[in-house]
């Protein structure tokens, strides 16, 4: 007994080869990339995706070989860059005791900047005294207590994330099933097509492994605290060395076990070559198929597309950084908001004097004008006075600070340079007072 389909007496058919390979190319690519970061997320790619062609031609550069890169033309990045994972530069950081002075720092800190941006401020309740200028923000991150390991495991999301590939694994089975029972072998054929090349690409690419790449510093380097200068916000980092270098220098990296040998990736190179095939055969043969079958078909990448997208909504470097921020064991944040430059590097200074022993020798790496420099760096009689003042505080041993003007630092100044400094030094005033009012205990 023969079943016909469901749409046998239309007499028009759905003319979508030109568009399948391409539509959703953007969204498929998106949801590749998070490919590392979900539990179990390689298993749950068995359905039919489109974009296949985008997702071939962008993840087919992985392969390194002359024969690869005449069907895959363009740069061979790194695996790390191809995913996101890597290649964003981090703020400058200025190390207090240590004396480095990296105008870029790596990916990690990239991450951790983007993380106290987004941290609200603890006095945001507080009235800020002094004057608005350019006002900024500082935030503190204590990591003496961060234990990251070289070649570590970095976490990933719960698994429950990825099961949501359950509704488009379903709905292409289903069209698969709709498609035998109309008897449109071609459409069923096409659809399963899809599904596994999609299967294949997704646990290939997704076997890699996400761990840390980290530098050792010397175990008698000095202490690593310093800070990350970002355009009006400053990111305090103390700890040791090695724990502060781990951010500011170190990244993620994958571990491909399955991609293919000595760092060639072929095996990447033949699952894009299947997704490039995948994408030429149903340019061709879905005109063939039944009204019903490119229905059936089209629904499938309808579902799966929607399901790419919300993996799209879900934001690669979000994820990465709350990865990040699991690792570090959820470091508390403190931040605080200031009116103006001086305040905020007066804030800075006390902040990173609380870290200082002063009863080592060493602690004269300590620097505070120095400091002052990096962040303020006017090159002018007032503020030159001003630093050399606001520096003689910070290390002054009296529990009581005096930021007025005497008459040694304003015996060569003019009349209208003596009356900018005071309003210098009484914002310096205020970030001292900001720095005693929060109590923050640093050790």
């Amino acid at each position: 007994m023969s079943i016909n389909s469901p749409l046998d007496n239309v007499s028009f058919t759905l003319d979508i080869s030109g568009v399948m390979g391409f539509f959703g190319g953007e969204e498929a690519l998106s949801a590749m990339s998070t490919v590392h970061l979900y539990q179990g997320r390689r298993w749950f790619g068995w359905y039919n995706s489109p974009g296949s062609y985008v997702v071939a031609k962008k993840f087919g550069q992985l392969a390194k070989s002359r024969f690869w890169d005449g069907i895959f033309p363009g740069p061979n990045p790194t695996p790390e860059e191809m995913f996101g994972l890597d290649g964003k530069e981090g703020p400058r950081f200025i190390g207090v005791f240590s004396g480095t002075d990296r105008t870029t720092t790596g990916h990690l800190a990239y991450l951790t900047a983007q993380k106290a941006k987004e941290t609200e401020v603890t006095n945001e309740k507080i009235h800020l005294r002094g004057r608005m200028t350019a006002s900024g923000s500082v935030s503190i991150i204590d990591v003496d207590d961060v234990k990251l390991r070289q070649g570590g495991n970095v976490p990933t999301m719960k698994v429950y994330h990825a099961l949501c590939a359950a509704i488009p694994i379903i709905s292409s089975l289903a069209s698969c099933l709709a498609c035998a029972f109309a008897r449109d072998w071609l459409a069923f054929g096409l659809i399963i097509l899809g599904m596994v090349s999609n299967g294949l690409s997704c646990f290939v690419i997704g076997s890699g492994k996400l761990r840390f790449q980290l530098i050792e510093p010397s175990s008698y380097a000095p202490r690593g605290d310093g800070f990350l200068m970002m355009h009006n916000d400053i990111v305090i980092l103390k700890g040791a060395e090695k724990e502060v270098a781990s951010i500011t220098k170190g990244k993620f990296t994958l571990e491909q076990p399955d991609m293919g040998d000595n760092d060639k990736f072929n095996t990447v190179g033949i699952c894009s070559l299947i997704l490039l095939s995948q994408f030429l055969l149903q340019l061709l043969l879905v005109p063939r198929a039944t009204l019903f079958g490119q229905v059936m078909f089209l629904s499938s990448l309808a579902v799966s597309w929607a399901y790419n997208s919300f993996l799209s909504s879900l934001e690669n470097e979000k994820i990465q950084t709350d990865l990040l921020w699991k690792s570090l064991d959820e470091p508390p944040i403190t931040k605080l908001a200031l009116p103006n430059r001086g305040s905020q590097a007066v804030y800075t200074c006390f902040v990173l004097h609380a870290g200082a022993d002063m009863s080592r020798k060493s602690s004269k790496n300590f620097r505070p004008k120095k400091i002052l420099e990096y962040m303020i760096p006017n090159d002018t009689r007032v503020w030159e006075a001003w630093r050399e003042h606001v520096a003689k505080q910070v290390l002054s041993r009296e529990r009581t600070k005096d930021f007025g003007p005497c008459r040694e630092l304003i015996a060569d100044l003019e009349d209208e340079e003596q009356q900018l400094l005071k309003q210098l030094l009484a914002d310096a005033k205020d970030g001292y007072e900001y720095y005693q009012g929060l109590e923050i205990c640093i050790p």
